[in-house]
């Protein structure tokens, strides 16, 4: 940075300058803005160095609007104006604009729309949400919502900034589409715009469905329509039917998408809003997705060809790492996969149950257990220090999901039974048989157990090891491994004969996707394509009447091997 004496014909004002006119001010305007330090200009001069950068013109004005406004008035008045002190910046765009931002911000006379809509300025110039909220020393969540205003209509902007609209329904119309918000707006001018909990009814409330929102023909929904007698809109008098038709719509359109080799089509639950900051514009060639949008009213918009702006600045840091020689290939690569449908917790759940299955499946084959047991102990892999799987359970409700399943209660009576075998070595040991926890896999470094154990194993039939045998592998199979996949699949084990799905597994869906993935296995793809943008719980219920009518359903997560 240099500090330098500039001629005012050398210099403009930038268009990155937050406050900048889209057009040079006249004289008189631009008197107009300088008012409240003419005088001092006047005076003593321009005090303070402007901040510019060079262009192809000369420089322009990043931080110093007002200075140079009032410097050109004088130089009007006087015929002449002294050289302007400039420290010169050479900085590309996004770093201009937030040198601009900071400089007007600090001076705290920034009107708070001019604040956001800069915030926006900084977004589409590369910047994120987490780099505002530090430049500005402020809260991600407050950076957010100061964005969401941003993108509001600029009459609806104009409206708040002219003190005619309060903060709590500027808020409300955050969450508007652009329809919306102009449908709102001709509300406004004929002074019948819904306000306070009027807005909130009229956003994501309103039973009234217009059916020009339709995708679907009208023809056969003629006797469910209704209008009135001054105007063309035309309405649903029951929205459940609406819905109906529209998500069939709906999921239609996604079908073709996909069958148009876009990576993916994400349909939004009904009302959820979409906001420019968190969305990235990206073709279908570089893995564009198509986000499908309804909102309460009826009115549904497909956006083709985003990413989330988080995702695209992952893959921007990928390339970034990835080396010369690798090229186009590391970009294609280094795609960020959508977010993953099993959470953690459902992991878990899926884990333990499909365990519990397989478990019970060695006990039924001691051959094939004799020959698994070898390999750990010849591989030294899993659960085999020796010790029992714990059958860690993230939360209660999996805990007594386990409990109360039909193959955990009959492998643990088969438990009870083998351990029973074993009773007379435990007693000869010192330890007590009656064990509220039948294992029959002991932990420790007990030579005496092991003895009586070995002793107690000579004085039983071949059939009855073997049954000990399995049972042992059963208890020390691994939750969650490799190995109870590849047994489960060797066993072409039907999950469905000792497991159905019960209120934990439903609890634990957070997917959309997959959920309406489900119901069209068990209610038909019709069923299911007519609630794709109905909320998550709405599909879940839907899904659970369902299920309860198939007793042999069970979802490609819980089966050998398992699938999306």
């Amino acid at each position: 940075m240099q500090t330098t004496l500039i001629p005012l014909d050398r210099l403009h004002v930038s268009p990155l300058n937050m406050r900048a006119d889209k057009k040079e001010p006249s004289l008189k305007r631009m008197a107009e803005i300088a008012a409240n330090i003419l005088p001092t200009v006047r005076e003593k001069g321009v005090l303070t160095p402007l901040i510019v950068r060079p262009n192809n013109d000369g420089f322009e004005i990043l931080a110093g609007r007002r200075r140079f406004y009032a410097a050109r008035v004088i130089a009007h008045e006087r015929s002449a104006f002294e050289p302007l002190a400039c420290d010169i910046r050479d900085v590309d765009d996004a770093t201009a604009l937030e040198i601009s931002t900071v400089e007007n911000v600090a001076r705290e006379d920034v009107s708070e729309i001019a604040l956001y809509e800069a915030y926006d300025k900084l977004i589409r110039q590369g910047r994120s949400v987490g780099e505002i909220a530090r430049l500005f020393d402020k809260d991600e969540r407050e950076v957010k919502g100061c964005l969401a205003i941003a993108n509001l209509l600029p009459p609806i902007r104009a409206l708040y900034a002219q003190e005619e609209l309060d903060t709590d329904d500027l808020r409300l119309l955050t969450m508007a589409t652009p329809t919306q918000q102009r449908a709102w707006l001709k509300l406004w001018k004929q002074e019948d715009a819904p306000l306070g909990d009027g807005l909130k009814q009229w956003l994501f409330g309103g039973a009234a469905v217009r059916a020009d929102h339709a995708l679907f023909d009208l023809e056969p929904f003629q006797e469910k329509i209704v209008g009135d007698l001054f105007s063309d809109e035309r309405y649903f008098t029951d929205p459940n039917i609406f819905w109906a038709a529209q998500d069939e719509a709906i999921a239609t359109r996604r079908d073709a998408y996909l069958a148009a080799k876009w990576s993916d089509v994400v349909v939004l639950e009904r009302g959820r809003p979409l906001y420019a900051y968190e969305m990235v514009k990206m073709g279908k060639k570089d893995g564009g997705r198509v986000y499908v949008q309804p909102t309460h009213t009826g009115e549904v918009r497909f956006l083709e060809g985003y990413i989330t702006r988080k995702e695209a600045q992952a893959r921007e840091a990928e390339e970034r790492k990835s080396t010369a020689k690798r090229g186009k290939e590391a970009a294609a690569e280094s795609s960020v996969p959508a977010r993953a449908p099993i959470t953690n917790m459902m992991r878990n759940y899926l884990d333990l149950h499909r365990h519990a299955v397989a478990r019970l499946a060695l006990l039924a084959s001691p051959a094939d257990a004799l020959r698994l047991l070898l390999a750990h102990a010849i591989a030294s892999s899993g659960n085999w220090s020796v010790r029992a799987d714990a059958q860690r359970a993230d939360g209660k409700a999996i805990a007594g999901s386990l409990a109360s399943s039909r193959a955990q209660t009959t492998f643990a009576a088969e438990a009870r039974k083998i351990r029973a075998l074993l009773a007379p070595a435990f007693r000869d040991a010192g330890e007590d048989d009656a064990d509220t926890a039948p294992r029959v896999t002991r932990h420790g470094n007990d030579d005496e157990l092991t003895v009586r154990v070995f002793q107690r194993l000579l004085k039983l039939k071949d059939a009855d090891v073997a049954r000990i045998a399995a049972c042992v592998m059963a208890e020390t199979l691994a939750a969650g491994s490799a190995v109870t996949d590849a047994f489960g699949q060797h066993a072409k084990i039907a999950t469905a004969e000792h497991w159905q799905p019960d209120a934990a597994f439903f609890e634990l869906l957070r997917d959309r996707a997959s959920v309406n993935k489900m119901l069209a296995e068990v209610a038909g793809k019709k069923n299911a394509d007519s609630q794709v943008s109905a909320r998550l719980k709405d599909q879940k219920s839907a899904l659970a009447a369902a299920a309860a009518k198939m007793p042999d359903w069970c979802p490609g997560w819980m089966r050998f091997p398992a699938k999306d």
